[in-house]
């Protein structure tokens, strides 16, 4: 059957799910999307105003080549929208010379030849004087990194798929995704639709929608905290790279696209479990400040030490932290997309567009080995 014909439906309209149905349309696929609310909602992971995109990876030097398949895609959907979607001022990858981390960035670099530059203690406390440089400490700057405004990107990715032909029904919780002969039935309160194919891309709701899942994903409640900085010269100069250090505490940060403050997040161990995505807690107590206060103290003490904004969302993550891509077992019409343990948003225009290979051709060009369903049995 052709791409023209094929119908398709994408459930979860959200950071993969958008993307997925842009790039299903663009390739002549009947497309309807279902999302229990609407494109670009802050109730997951997708809020927060900005991400971090970057070239060079910490966790594994394979993402690269998908990194770069993201980036054409990236300046693709601003360039048929018309939409700054992305900005690329730089990211400092910092942290001690020895740690895992900064090994595996530059084994990446290297690799993959990526634009970039090496930076010493001295050269790194006189060019970003922002942040307090511990003896061992390095710094690598990715030139070809920079924030993505994340629920823009959603919207837009959305409303381009419907230019393009798509059908997304907003506030339609899909309660059951069943395979249905040679094709899948998408079960909502409204009633039933039929389909050749599903991609099903959930987030933290992956759990509620596949009960049976063979492979765990654990849902976190992550904490984004701005602080004004009391120089914002150091923060919002000529160079305003986003960052991310790797011990002795795991962080990353933004400088507000609007000029203001910094943005702060941490990683996956830092998070509390959700226990339940559809009663998320959104309130911030005071004693989890308190890892923010610590590392605005030892490594940024510019940054005034109470929080402008506070804001909570949630993410999945896999025990092995490589996300689940392919179809799923005994469903081979059901193409599932979850688990992107914190390192999606940059990815989700590639994503999306292996999540349309998978969907209308049956395999995907791209290197998805490491991250397949196929054969898998580690999450």
């Amino acid at each position: 059957m052709s791409a023209a014909r094929k119908r398709v439906a994408v459930v979860g309209v959200g950071t993969m799910g958008s993307q997925a149905a842009w790039r299903l349309a663009a390739r002549g696929a009947e497309v309807v999307g279902y999302d229990r609310y609407a494109p670009g909602h802050d109730r997951s992971a997708a809020g927060g105003e900005s991400r971090i995109f970057r070239s060079a990876h910490f966790e594994d030097s394979r993402y690269v080549p998908l990194l770069k398949h993201a980036d054409a895609l990236w300046e693709q959907l601003q360039q048929e929208t018309g939409r700054e979607l992305r900005r690329l001022t730089g990211c400092l990858l910092m942290g001690p010379t020895e740690h895992q981390q900064m090994a595996t960035v530059l084994q990446s670099i290297a690799e993959h030849d990526l634009d970039h530059e090496v930076l010493d203690t001295d050269a790194l406390a006189k060019r970003f004087p922002q942040y307090r440089i511990e003896d061992g400490d390095a710094a690598v700057l990715d030139r070809r990194a920079g924030f993505i405004r994340p629920e823009l990107t959603i919207q837009t990715a959305a409303r381009r798929a419907e230019q393009l032909g798509a059908v997304i029904h907003r506030y339609s919780t899909v309660r059951e995704i069943v395979p249905v002969g040679d094709g899948v039935e998408i079960r909502t309160d409204s009633g039933s639709e039929r389909f050749e194919t599903a991609v099903v891309t959930p987030g933290p709701w992956v759990n509620d929608l596949l009960p049976d899942l063979p492979w765990e994903v654990e849902v976190r409640r992550l904490v984004s905290a701005w602080y004004v900085p009391t120089d914002p010269d150091a923060w919002f100069g000529e160079e305003r790279p986003a960052f991310i250090r790797t011990a002795p505490t795991h962080c990353y940060g933004l400088p507000s696209p609007d000029g203001i403050s910094v943005k702060l997040g941490l990683s996956r161990a830092l998070h509390r479990l959700a226990d339940d995505p559809n009663q998320l807690d959104r309130t911030v107590r005071p004693d989890e400040l308190e890892v923010f206060s610590e590392l605005i103290g030892r490594h940024m003490p510019d940054l005034h030490p109470d929080p402008m904004r506070l804001s909570v969302y949630m993410e999945g993550y896999t025990e092995s932290s490589r996300p689940l891509v392919g179809p799923l077992p005994g469903a081979e019409n059901v193409i599932l997309l979850a688990g992107f343990s914190g390192h999606g948003f940059k990815l989700a225009p590639a994503f999306g567009d292996i999540a349309a290979d998978l969907a209308l051709d049956g395999a995907s060009p791209q290197p998805i080995d490491f991250l397949s369903t196929v054969g898998r049995t580690e999450a």
